[in-house]
């Protein structure tokens, strides 16, 4: 089959969690193209450079520097409207131009066509709100429930038993009736027994929306240029060439292949992330959710939420969903 595969361009995580699927897809026989924009078309185009790639712009959001992004949300808003109403309609003249068997977004809401078998992929089947907006958790709910159910199906990369690592954001509702768990996804799937590279104490992965990213990045080298640790930061700024630095004892590359990233995060004693799913996703396949100290981005509620389910240990002293 002849496949669209459309992941979101908010950070790096709807593309990480896409190489599982394009590789089984590959391995099928199939023919992924690949649909992205910013630094996941980066990413995507050196773990697949000999795939077909259509460069097409995701929704253009921006964070708030505070602690709250409940006024960059509403900013935000008109944009993001706009940008699921513009891929809609892109992928409706794509699709009288040309023929694809199935389309598979990645929380992108628009990229659905009632001409081709359409998969939205999405672990936050609930969207947490802030405090003082609880009270309409269930209104979104509805709202994004209405979204889902224009795709003929409804991918949770998540186990579907204790509630898996998603806990209440694709667990707390009864679900669509086209959604089914399939199971984690992570870059690092077979990768659990990669030689560990010791070099480092601390690794830092960064990832996210600015202006938070370059805030995160600011106070991670402000803490630790001076610091007896040796550190290594990894950007999450994908390119063709891999530019790296440093800053006292702090060494930073834009990004990683995947086994030497790997490699890196298992030798560690010490990781540090935001607490995006994905990132949780690829640092549980590894076994290395233990040793992270996660960081949400602030005011981002997914992330809040992530990070208070990953503090809630088990008798075995390790975050709920972790094995």
């Amino acid at each position: 089959m002849k496949i669209l595969v459309c992941p979101l361009n908010w950070g790096l995580g709807h593309a990480t969690r896409c190489v599982p699927i394009i590789r089984r897809l590959m391995a099928e026989g199939h023919k992924p193209v690949v649909v992205a924009d910013g630094f996941p078309f980066a990413f995507l185009r050196l773990e697949f450079p000999s795939l077909r790639f259509i460069e097409f712009p995701s929704y253009s959001v921006y964070y708030a520097a505070g602690k709250s992004q409940v006024g960059a949300m509403i900013f935000n808003f008109p944009n993001i409207m706009s940008g699921i109403i513009r891929e809609h309609f892109w992928l409706r003249d794509l699709l009288q131009s040309e023929h694809f068997d199935q389309v598979i977004s990645d929380n992108r809401f628009g990229m659905w066509n009632k001409r081709v078998h359409s998969i939205y992929m999405m672990h936050q089947l609930m969207v947490k709100m802030p405090e003082n907006l609880k009270f309409l958790e269930p209104i979104v709910h509805h709202i994004h429930k209405a979204f889902i159910n224009q795709y003929d199906e409804c991918w949770i990369p998540d186990r579907e038993e204790n509630g898996g690592l998603s806990g209440d954001l694709a667990h707390k509702y009864p679900l669509p009736r086209s959604a089914k768990f399939i199971g984690t996804l992570s870059r690092f799937q077979g990768m659990g027994n990669t030689i560990p590279n010791s070099d480092y104490e601390v690794v830092a992965v960064i990832s996210g929306v600015e202006p938070q990213r370059t805030i995160f990045e600011d106070n991670l080298i402000l803490k630790y240029k001076n610091s007896v640790e040796k550190t290594l930061i990894v950007r999450g700024q994908p390119q063709a060439t891999k530019k790296e630095s440093k800053i006292g004892n702090i060494s930073l590359v834009s990004h990683l292949p995947d086994s030497e990233l790997a490699a890196v995060l298992l030798g560690t004693k010490k990781i540090i992330c935001r607490s995006g799913y994905s990132t949780i996703m690829d640092l549980d396949a590894l076994k290395c959710l233990h040793k992270a100290e996660l960081i949400p981005t602030p005011g981002q509620t997914e992330q809040e939420y992530l990070f208070s389910l990953s503090t809630n240990t088990s008798e075995g002293g390790k975050p709920i969903g972790a094995v």
